[in-house]
C-alpha cells in the first residue's frame, strides 16, 4: 500500500470511524479543555474584549456552571441537537457542544435567536469557563 502525508496540523480529519484532534498554533494564546488539554479555541476567536467588558455590567455570560465567553469558532468540539430554552437573554435555539477527546459538555451553539438584540449571537458559541484553561503564552 502506498503511504499518504499526514495533514497539516491545524486541519480536523473526519471520519465515521475516528477523529483526528485538531491542534492551534502554538505561537497563539489558546483555550483548552480543562478536563483533557484538547485545544478549543484561539484566543483571537473570543468576541471582542470591549465587548465582554460592557457585558459585564450589561450581561455576562452565564452558563450552568457559572461564567462563560463567547466564541466565533472553536475546534475539536461535537455538537448535540437544538432545542429551544428560555436564557436570560430570551429564547434561543442552541445545541450544546462537547469536547470530541473527552465528551465533557463545554457550553452550547447559538444556532437562532427570536430576539433581533440577539441577532449577533448564532452561529457563536459559548464555552463555561469551569472547563476551560488558558494555553500558551499566556503572562
Amino acid at each position: 500500500p502506498e503511504l499518504s502525508e499526514e495533514p497539516p496540523a491545524e486541519m480536523v480529519k473526519m471520519t465515521k470511524s475516528k477523529t483526528f484532534q485538531a491542534y492551534l498554533p502554538n505561537c497563539h494564546r489558546t483555550y483548552s479543555c480543562i478536563h483533557c488539554r484538547a485545544h478549543l479555541a484561539n484566543h483571537d476567536e473570543l468576541i471582542s474584549k470591549a465587548m465582554q467588558f460592557l457585558f459585564f455590567f450589561m450581561q455576562s455570560f452565564q452558563g450552568s456552571q457559572g461564567r462563560a465567553y463567547l466564541f466565533n469558532s472553536v475546534v475539536n468540539v461535537g455538537c448535540g441537537p437544538a432545542e429551544e430554552r428560555v436564557l436570560l437573554t430570551g429564547l434561543h435555539a442552541v445545541a450544546d457542544i462537547y469536547c470530541e477527546n473527552c465528551k465533557t459538555t463545554l457550553g452550547w451553539k447559538y444556532e437562532h435567536a427570536f430576539e433581533s438584540s440577539q441577532k449577533y449571537k448564532e452561529g457563536k458559541f459559548i464555552i463555561e469557563l469551569a472547563h476551560m484553561i488558558k494555553d500558551n503564552g499566556w503572562e
